[in-house]
């Protein structure tokens, strides 16, 4: 235990900075790039005991980088303020594209049906992968939440959900085509 607290203080003292700038130089501001160092190193401190890390500098930026992919997958929504400009006048402006309703019966026949289809092939998947995929994507939880909730490691879930994926690509790609 005490070998293990030493290699991450190691870790953390000797790549904390750049690899700080390094997600700082990525994501919009401060508070979300110390949120990916910090899922980092709780990453580096669950995986550093159960299997051997050859380049512990390529693991870190190579974690931080998905971190930042999946920080950036998950982005909310932006507030219609934030979009907004002042005119000449000084009142808020909002792009026309932003309030036209592109709600029509063709359209809403399109998202019926690619709801169909996709709760069909979800409907599909074994119920674990099926899980983990609603888990991650419907209800945000991370793949660590989800291993800690299930009890299962993280690869295991991974994998989970790498299959869950790879299922709904195949069963979806003739409508993305298609679109």
């Amino acid at each position: 235990m005490a070998q293990r607290q030493q290699s991450i203080q190691n870790a953390v003292q000797e790549y904390g900075k750049r690899l700080l700038g390094f997600i700082r130089s990525r994501v919009k501001n401060d508070q979300d790039a110390e949120d990916i160092l910090q899922d980092v190193w709780y990453q580096l401190s669950s995986i550093i005991d159960t299997e051997p890390i050859e380049l512990l500098s390529s693991w870190l930026y190579r974690v931080s980088k998905n971190r930042i992919v999946d920080k950036k997958r998950k982005h909310k929504p932006q507030p219609l303020e934030d979009l907004a400009y002042a005119n000449t006048e000084g009142e808020m402006v909002y792009p026309e594209a932003l309030l036209a309703d592109d709600r029509n019966p063709e359209t809403e026949l399109e998202r019926v049906f690619f709801r169909e289809q996709f709760f069909k092939a979800l409907g599909e998947l074994p119920d674990k992968q099926r899980e983990v995929f609603v888990w991650n994507e419907l209800e945000d939880l991370t793949l660590q939440e989800i291993a800690d909730k299930t009890g299962e490691s993280i690869k295991t879930i991974i994998s989970r959900k790498r299959y869950a994926v790879a299922h709904l690509r195949e069963k979806l790609q003739n409508m993305y085509d298609e679109y």
